[in-house]
């Protein structure tokens, strides 16, 4: 079966028993659980020390001269501020901007390697290609279109700069200290495996000391994006869950907001 035959099935899978009323076989909409992978954008949200925090600016809210509720705000943030989108772009020069991505690297079987105990001995593990073989000895092989999701544990760190950051100087990104991805296993993923899309629940799918950002180079250079500061990984089983991570589809852009959820039958 050829990978957008495949998609189409699960397509099927998926939404059939809605339209033909819950009548066929197989799981409803309704019956899976949700779950959201994303922090909420507000002044609070924390953001790469380099850049800028969201602003949220109120335009009107109160009643009209009509007598009904109206609310009209701005807001203003940079690219890559809390759940996000990082487009190829971002560090590669001929890479898809956001609005050039196919909608379907958003939507795949989440993969998720659990590194959280690794992790919590030491705050700049790399995930590595041992780490994905010993995932693949126990589910198979990463399936073609996967979205790779490392959990390195530091959602619970979310909201304290310096225990999420590894550093809490402004303006400073020289000592900054998380798990992120090792260069190996990003070239294997590159070179081994047909993904869609990698994420992590971190600030950077680069560990905090990179100073290269090699792993953004090497996967963004072939197009695969990164899904950063995921929130609630913890509540996934390591196989089974599909992901639903749209950005803000913005035109040239090299990063956007996401609202990525998980579906758990």
């Amino acid at each position: 079966m050829t990978r957008v035959g495949s998609r189409i099935c699960i397509s099927l899978a998926l939404f059939a028993p809605l339209a033909l009323g819950c009548q066929a076989r197989g799981p409803a909409l309704d019956r899976m659980e949700v779950v959201d992978l994303t922090h909420p954008i507000g002044p609070s949200t924390l953001f790469w020390p380099t850049g800028e925090p969201f602003e949220l600016q109120v335009k009107f809210a109160g009643r009209t001269a009509a007598g009904y509720w109206y609310a009209d705000h701005r807001f203003c943030s940079g690219e890559h501020i809390g759940t996000h989108l990082d487009a190829p772009y971002h560090f590669a020069e001929r890479g898809q901007t956001v609005d050039e991505i196919p909608a379907s690297k958003f939507v795949g079987p989440a993969c998720v390697l659990d590194v959280s105990a690794k992790a919590e001995k030491d705050a700049d593990y790399r995930a590595s290609v041992e780490d994905l073989k010993a995932w693949e000895q126990l589910h198979g092989s990463l399936p073609e279109g996967a979205i790779v999701l490392v959990r390195a544990g530091w959602g619970k760190r979310w909201g304290d700069r310096r225990a999420y950051m590894g550093d809490d100087t402004p303006g400073d990104a020289s000592r900054l200290h998380f798990p992120g991805l090792s260069r190996e296993l990003a070239e294997f993923l590159v070179r081994e495996r047909r993904i869609d899309a990698v994420g992590i629940d971190t600030a950077s799918i680069d560990h905090g000391p990179s100073t290269d950002f090699i792993v953004h180079q090497i996967l963004y250079a072939a197009d695969i994006p990164g899904f950063e500061n995921l929130a609630n990984l913890e509540r996934l089983p390591e196989t089974g869950a599909t992901i639903i991570a749209l950005p803000a589809r913005i035109e040239g852009a090299s990063g956007a907001p996401l609202r990525a959820i998980a579906l758990l039958p």
